[in-house]
C-alpha cells in the first residue's frame, strides 16, 4: 500500500500542474485577487462569525446605551475588538446626519461584498482550472505512449503522467478547491448579515438621536 502512494507522488508533475493552475487562475483574476484569495485561507480556519455576530449584538446594547444617555457625540468610546464594529461607532460618533452613516455603512458593505465575491471567484476558478489541466496531461501522456508503441519502455512514464494528471486534477479540484470556496462563501454569507444588522441598528440610533435635534431647528426657524 505504501509503495502504491509512494508512485502516487510525482514532484514534476504536481509542480507543473500548479504552475498551470496558478497561471490559469492569475490571468483570470489578476494579481490583487489571487493575493486576497490566499491571504484568506487564514481567517478561513480561524474566523468565527457567530461568536462575532453576538459579540457585536452585545456591544450594540452599550452603543444604544451610550447614545440614550451621553449622546451620538461618545458612541465610540464603547471598546469592540472587531475592526468593522469599531470603525462603525466612529462614524456614528462623527455622522452630522443619519444619512451619511447610512452611506458610509452602504458603501463600505457593497465593498466588502464584492472583495468577497473577487475571493470566491478566485477559488472557484482553481477548481475549474485543475480538471482542464489534468485533462490535458492525460492527452499529452497518451499522444507519448502511441508515439512509443514500439518501444515498451517508454510505455509507463507516459502512462503514468496521463494517469497522475487527471488524478491531481481531481484531488486539488474536488478535495482543495472547491471545499475553500464554499467555506468562504458561506463565511462571507454570515460575516455580511450581522454586519448589516449592525449598520441597520445604528442607522436607527442615528435617526432616533438627530430627530430631537431636527424639531428643535425648526421651531427656531419658525
Amino acid at each position: 500500500m505504501i509503495a502504491i502512494f509512494g508512485h502516487l507522488f510525482d514532484p514534476v508533475t504536481l509542480v507543473a500542474m500548479l504552475g498551470g493552475i496558478a497561471l490559469v487562475a492569475l490571468f483570470q483574476n489578476g494579481w490583487a485577487s489571487m493575493a486576497r484569495a490566499f491571504a484568506a485561507l487564514r481567517p478561513l480556519l480561524t474566523a468565527d462569525p457567530d461568536r462575532a455576530r453576538d459579540g457585536a449584538r452585545a456591544a450594540m446594547l452599550k452603543i444604544d446605551q451610550v447614545a440614550q444617555l451621553r449622546g451620538l457625540a461618545c458612541t465610540d468610546r464603547v471598546k469592540t475588538a472587531n475592526a468593522f464594529l469599531t470603525e462603525a461607532a466612529r462614524k456614528l460618533a462623527n455622522c452630522e446626519r443619519a444619512e451619511q452613516f447610512e452611506q458610509w455603512a452602504a458603501q463600505t458593505l457593497s465593498d466588502r461584498a464584492q472583495r468577497h465575491g473577487a475571493v470566491h471567484k478566485s477559488w472557484l476558478s482553481i477548481a475549474d482550472a485543475a480538471p482542464a489541466l489534468g485533462m490535458a496531461g492525460t492527452i499529452i501522456g497518451l499522444v507519448g505512449m502511441f508515439a512509443a508503441m514500439d518501444d515498451p519502455a517508454k510505455l509507463g512514464p507516459s502512462m503514468a503522467l496521463a494517469l497522475l494528471t487527471t488524478l491531481y486534477g481531481v484531488v486539488i479540484a474536488n478535495m482543495i478547491a472547491a471545499p475553500i470556496a464554499a467555506r468562504l462563501a458561506d463565511l462571507s454569507e454570515r460575516e455580511l448579515a450581522w454586519q448589516q444588522e449592525v449598520a441597520d441598528r445604528m442607522l436607527l440610533i442615528a435617526r432616533r438621536e438627530n430627530a430631537p435635534l431636527r424639531r428643535a431647528t425648526i421651531r427656531e426657524v419658525a
